[in-house]
């Protein structure tokens, strides 16, 4: 049954290949002559199957373990270095017609307020995110053909462009919506988005139809074939994930990979992104009903071992985790985080009329409540470049162009200076007293780190313009 180049989501995603993956991993988990051969290939840096990661996964011997979790921390730092891409997600609506089990959403929720935004709180809300310094966001909303129809959507984006605030401006549009139709998709690209989202939240058949019992997203391989569909619409950069605490890790981690493989192998480009979000409480949902939930320990090992197996793809984490959990992670593999974040409709702008409502509409739970500032405050005290670069997005290097770039070594030509004036725009535009102190003397640090002089004057000279009041330079 098991084909990566079928375009049949119980053939890619076999359960059969699966299971025999997680026996095979499972009985070679102390086998130390296979472990040793799985990461010399590991450290050639192009990648690994599903079940050569599974047996790196299930490894119970400690010292290869530390060699997963450095060899994890030299891949991440060879293709994305110390730069940390910065984005907020923005609640559109949380109308939704599906009865998902683990999401407050889930229409038989009577517990919280239906919201939907206006354009006009729309336009709220993004100059309150603009105001915390943010350009990139990921919208989202529930599922709901009568209050969120494409066209809600398209309005959405287009009044989320329009704006431009002081210095502010929305520069990147990520969209996390349900599986929708190629001519939905090609709607969604006309409308200039950057990546289209889709967590599968398991990849288990039979466990995906029981958390899904009611509603659209119940059809698992219409869901599970949205981003071969999304890639016809002409859309090049696509996101995947799983919500780990549903079903059995080794299970999703297995597929999550399967479908990455799929992707590259069917479409010729894999993921954009992984995402990689924990089950978290929220109303009417109790995390611990599901009793499929991982330690951090566990976590951060999951979190190594897909940064080995698919050293390209840009991987996020949410402020579902902790800012300990977070810190850890990052070196690992993680290259995107979520600030300031709003899991509720209206949650950004606090003169909303109905902004009593927004703590009652959460999503779920925020683990990390530090605000924006607070966040790059932190990363660069701990090194890392905070991000805020669209650069890629706007001058089409997406899609295989940008894995291309990647995989040669050549996009951190343009990304470390890209980060570097983007950074220097939020320290002039919206940085408190001590962040922008620390942010000056590093970014004068890692200017030396460029390695062209051409590259490294222009940036010097760019960098002068931002403080005399110019924005948006970019490689």
């Amino acid at each position: 049954m098991y084909n990566v180049m079928s375009p049949k989501a119980e053939e890619f995603i076999s359960h059969e290949e699966i299971e025999e993956t997680l026996k095979y991993a499972y009985e070679n988990r102390k086998n130390a002559e296979l472990i040793d051969k799985i990461l010399k290939k590991a450290s050639l840096k192009k990648g690994l199957s599903h079940r050569e990661a599974m047996v790196l996964l299930d490894c119970e011997l400690e010292d290869r373990n530390e060699l997963i979790f450095q060899l994890a921390k030299e891949i991440k730092q060879e293709f994305y270095g110390n730069r940390i891409v910065m984005f907020a997600p923005l609640y559109l609506s949380n109308y939704c017609v599906n009865g998902c089990t683990y999401c407050p959403y889930h229409y038989k929720n009577k517990h919280i307020p239906r919201r939907k935004l206006t354009q006009e709180e729309i336009k709220a809300e993004v100059i309150a995110l603009q105001d915390m310094g943010h350009k990139r966001l990921a919208i989202e909303s529930g599922e709901d053909p009568v209050n969120n129809p494409i066209e809600y959507i398209l309005d959405s984006i287009k009044t989320i462009y329009s704006i431009k605030h002081k210095n502010g401006a929305i520069r990147r549009v990520n969209v996390n919506i349900a599986a929708t139709t190629v001519e939905n998709y090609k709607k969604l690209k006309d409308a200039g988005i950057g990546t289209y989202i889709l967590f599968q939240e398991t990849y288990h058949k039979g466990n995906y139809e029981m958390l899904h019992p009611t509603g659209p997203k119940h059809n698992y391989a219409y869901h599970t074939e949205a981003m071969d569909r999304a890639m016809d619409g002409g859309i090049d950069d696509v996101g995947i994930g799983v919500l780990f605490g549903l079903n059995l890790y080794r299970y999703d981690f297995t597929g999550l990979l399967m479908h990455a493989e799929h992707l590259e192998a069917y479409k010729g480009v894999g993921p954009h992104t992984i995402s990689v979000p924990r089950l978290r409480r929220a109303d009417d949902i109790d995390p611990d009903a599901f009793d499929n939930g991982i330690d951090d320990d566990t976590f951060a090992k999951i979190v190594a071992c897909i940064r080995i197996a698919v050293p390209y793809t840009g991987m996020i984490i949410s402020t579902r985790e902790s800012q300990k959990c977070r810190e850890r992670v990052l070196e690992l593999g993680v290259s995107q985080i979520s600030g300031g974040s709003k899991t509720s409709v209206g949650g950004y702008a606090k003169d909303s009329v109905e902004n009593e409502l927004c703590d009652s509409s959460e999503q779920f739970e925020v683990s990390d409540t530090r605000t924006l500032d607070e966040v790059v405050n932190w990363l660069m005290k701990k090194g890392h470049i905070p991000s805020f670069c669209t650069a890629c997005y706007r001058e089409g290097r997406t899609g295989d162009r940008f894995m291309t770039l990647l995989k040669n070594g050549q996009i951190a030509n343009c990304c470390q200076p890209n980060a570097l004036m983007t950074l220097k725009e939020y320290l002039e535009d919206y940085a408190a007293k001590d962040t922008k102190q620390t942010g000056e003397a590093l970014i004068l640090k890692e200017i030396e780190n460029i390695p062209s002089e051409k590259v490294k004057a222009i940036v010097v000279e760019r960098l002068e313009k931002i403080a005399a009041g110019q924005r948006d330079f970019r490689f």
